[in-house]
């Protein structure tokens, strides 16, 4: 068994021996506590049968566990500086493989094909850049990856935001933009102290599992996100309010509103985080035929 790469001791002599420096540009903040790591990947479930897609492998702290749980792990890392330190620091595991990209602009889908072929079972686990945390996990949900989630580490407040339920303050465009594809749990809080260097902010673990079923079918879910996020343009506002000053022509349309409201029953005072995914649904379809045909 090799020595963990994150303990403190061993993570500044990996970062001496390259003289890196951190990038607060990248948002890179290395693990340090091999613990937090082993409950990480076990949050993933993962068997020599599956495969882990991880972003931002750092020095490689996470990606070593992931190493010794899977069958085979993707990384993606954007930073050419870590290129030789991860080829150190992983040259134990040869089940590794890392893909000098960033993830936002690579065809992963692609990149799944090639790497992970043999894999029915993926998981994307990854210690998140804090900088780019929600378009990195937009883009992995609405590219219909075929994997079962994501085990996924991000400041504390965005997760909260994502798992958040109808009627609570967090609750917003975010939590239906991933709850509509995902089911979200908040499983483990991470307190800044275990990184290097130390954030400024505390960071939890994310679990999220693609849904069987999609909790409700719309005619165009483009257009279902385009009133999710005009419904919370302006919290205070009411949903009439907010979708007339953000829906195309939503002034002069304000009767079309309020019959597609009535149509399914919800009042117009109500404000947009009240409504449950299904009745933004239901909205949207309502909403199509005046803003759409």
């Amino acid at each position: 068994m090799h020595k963990d790469i994150a303990t403190p001791v061993r993570t500044k002599e990996i970062l001496k021996k390259y003289g890196f420096s951190f990038k607060k540009s990248l948002g890179q903040n290395f693990l340090i506590d091999p613990n937090i790591l082993r409950n990480i990947v076990g949050y993933a479930d993962l068997t020599k049968e599956s495969a882990a897609i991880e972003i931002g492998p750092g020095i490689g702290a996470l990606t070593e566990h992931l190493a010794r749980a899977a069958g085979k792990v993707v990384s993606f890392e954007i930073d050419q500086r870590l290129l030789p330190v991860l080829e150190d620091t992983l040259s134990p595991y040869s089940n590794v493989k890392i893909v000098h990209s960033d993830v936002l602009k690579a065809d992963v889908v692609n990149i799944i094909k090639e790497e992970l072929a043999h894999y029915k079972d993926i998981m994307v686990v990854a210690n998140l850049p804090y900088y780019v945390t929600t378009p990195i996990l937009l883009k992995l949900i609405t590219e219909n990856l075929p994997i079962r989630g994501m085990v996924v580490m991000m400041q504390k407040e965005v997760a909260d935001r994502i798992s958040a339920t109808p009627g609570t303050k967090a609750y917003g465009s975010l939590s239906i933009a991933v709850q509509y594809y995902m089911n979200a749990e908040v499983v483990m809080t991470v307190p800044k102290t275990v990184f290097m260097p130390q954030p400024n902010v505390d960071s939890a673990v994310l679990r999220l599992t693609r849904r069987e079923e999609l909790p409700v079918r719309v005619i165009d879910e483009s257009f279902l996100f385009e009133v999710v996020r005009s419904s919370f343009a302006q919290r205070r506002k009411t949903i009439l309010n907010n979708l007339q000053s953000q829906l195309p022509n939503g002034k002069e349309k304000k009767e079309y509103i309020l019959s597609a409201l009535a149509e399914v029953n919800i009042e117009p005072t109500r404000r947009g985080e009240t409504l449950s995914i299904v009745e933004f649904g239901q909205l949207a379809d309502a909403l199509y035929p005046y803003f759409k045909k």
